[in-house]
């Protein structure tokens, strides 16, 4: 076996794919699409490279990839959030998916491609790609955005959509058009998806005992070998091989091994993966991109409306305004490996030819538009909501206990005594307000109830007493009108003290022995705010 040519081919197609890959991550573009556009430089339909390169030479280890794909996905699967949240994640995620699947099924009737094209079709533009909304919430740090909870419980549903959606894909592909196969079919696809569903959810304990081994050579032998094993079986019973590994990553997932799984598994999964975008990619037809550009833009403009539309809705059953709808919007409408694990099943079935194609430029479209929108959806939203630098989302309730609690501590420093009670639930005035009204007295040892015996002279500069403290339009979470902190305006201000302009030198000397001798020690503050 001569394989020199082969090997020196596709390593020069992985170094290429990292060359583009470190230019793509320069302006935010995942790696999915730069997978395919190296698949699709070295294609032999395209003969833009060298050296020729054959997709059936990745056929094996494409479907590793694809097997890996859907192992990690039933392997990252929540299941105690899923339960504990199951009525909220149902109503958002199956509204959200809902809406997008009715809307893909009728485009694909629309597209006049046939019936079961039209089922594949529905499933391409109806579901969000797990893999690049998962990165984009890690590498835009949007993890503690409040719309962050509801974005990966919409993705937890479509995990259990894609579940049930596949064992159907797989019987309708069958070909079976006599009934009772077809139903003794789905009867079978969906026992299979009961008896796994329930050993993750009780039977974790006996799993980790079974698959319990302290060698890591042997342990991930292991579980590769089960996520293909039953791949294997999910195929035999037509329910397809993803499923199948799907549901293994299910069970394995729900053992005290989780942990470990991923960690020896996600190289393997971004590995194989790789093959497989960068297979699908050497098996596209540039010139079949024709026939379907018009068909693909159609479908890229529908996803973008109707996710946005989705968004809103799922936002408001959340209880979050509109940017928070606007940035999952933009984040789940990337499309990715699940519309291409479709686009091969339907050409393994014999489908309409012009869905691969489809499918191929409609991913590389929404993988790249998708992650600039999500860049951007801040702007997006200031501009569509007119809030221009305001940020849409309110502070965290920790955040203003903090600044409530700081503006006591300013006020006590100013008047010489402990922060009073009270704030904006309360019969009391607010620190802010207290602030905004109370005059400095000249001694920092006199006490409120005390009147100062020298008259005090105005200040050229300004109408108000001197030490008097204005602020500018100050609500009770600290900010004015313009957004800004107005602590922050105040002069001289800083962490330690506040300088007030104009102040006397004997007052400003009590002040600060006052303030040295506050017992309270400093607060650690969270470095994000």
């Amino acid at each position: 076996m001569h394989l020199g040519q082969e090997l020196v081919v596709l390593g020069l197609l992985l170094l290429l794919a990292y060359v583009l890959g470190r230019a793509g991550k320069l302006i935010g573009l995942p790696a999915i699409p730069i997978y395919m556009i190296v698949g699709l430089i070295a294609s032999p339909y395209t003969h833009w490279f060298p050296l020729d390169f054959a997709s059936s030479n990745l056929a094996l280890i494409a479907v590793f990839g694809l097997i890996l794909l859907l192992f990690s996905l039933g392997l990252e699967f929540d299941q105690e959030a899923f339960f504990d949240n199951a009525g909220k994640l149902l109503l958002s995620g199956g509204s959200y998916i809902l809406v997008n699947m009715a809307a893909g099924f009728a485009f694909g009737f629309f597209v006049g491609w046939g019936t079961r094209e039209a089922l594949i079709i529905a499933g391409i533009t109806a579901t969000s790609s797990s893999a690049i909304v998962t990165k984009l919430l890690i590498e835009l740090k949007r993890l503690p955005n409040a719309e962050t909870p509801m974005i990966l419980g919409v993705t937890v549903v479509e995990d259990i959509f894609i579940a049930i959606y596949l064992a159907i894909v797989g019987v309708v592909l069958s070909g079976e058009t006599e009934i009772w196969p077809v139903i003794g079919k789905l009867a079978v696809a969906f026992l299979f998806l009961i008896v796994m569903f329930s050993l993750a959810r009780w039977g974790g304990k006996v799993v980790s005992r079974l698959i319990r081994t302290r060698d890591d050579e042997l342990f991930t032998i292991l579980f590769f070998g089960l996520a293909v094993l039953f791949s294997g079986v999910g195929e035999i019973l037509g329910v397809t091989d993803a499923i199948g590994a799907f549901l293994i990553g299910l069970v394995l997932g729900a053992s005290r091994h989780r942990t470990r799984i991923e960690s020896l598994s996600l190289p393997m999964r971004d590995l194989f993966g790789a093959f497989f975008f960068l297979n699908f990619g050497l098996a596209l037809n540039i010139e079949t991109f024709g026939p379907v550009v018009g068909v693909v833009l159609l479908a890229v403009l529908m996803t973008v409306v109707l996710n946005a539309g989705a968004g809103q809705f799922v936002a408001w059953l959340n209880g979050l305004g509109a940017q928070a709808g606007i940035n999952a919007a933009v984040i789940l409408q990337n499309r990715g490996e699940f519309a291409l694990i479709l686009a091969t099943l339907s050409l393994s079935a014999g489908l309409d030819a012009r869905i691969v194609p489809f499918a191929g430029l409609y991913v590389l479209i929404m993988a790249i538009m998708g992650p600039v929108l999500a860049v951007n959806s801040e702007r997006i939203g200031a501009v569509i909501l007119r809030t221009g630098k305001k940020r849409a989302a309110s502070l965290p309730a920790s955040r203003e206990r903090i600044r409530a609690e700081s503006i006591a501590l300013v006020e006590a420093a100013l008047i010489g005594a402990e922060p009073v009670p009270g704030g904006p639930d309360g019969d009391q005035p607010t620190p802010g307000e207290r602030l905004q009204s109370q005059p400095v007295s000249g001694e920092g040892e006199r006490t409120a109830g005390q009147s100062d015996p020298t008259p005090r002279k105005s200040s050229p500069r300004d109408s108000s007493p001197v030490g008097r403290v204005t602020v500018p339009d100050a609500t009770d979470s600290g900010r004015d009108q313009f957004g800004r902190d107005w602590l922050d305006e105040l002069p001289g201000h800083s962490d330690s003290e506040l300088e007030l302009e104009g102040e006397p030198e004997p007052s400003r000397q009590a002040r600060q022995a006052n303030q040295q001798s506050d017992a309270r020690p400093p607060r650690d503050l969270d470095p994000e705010y």
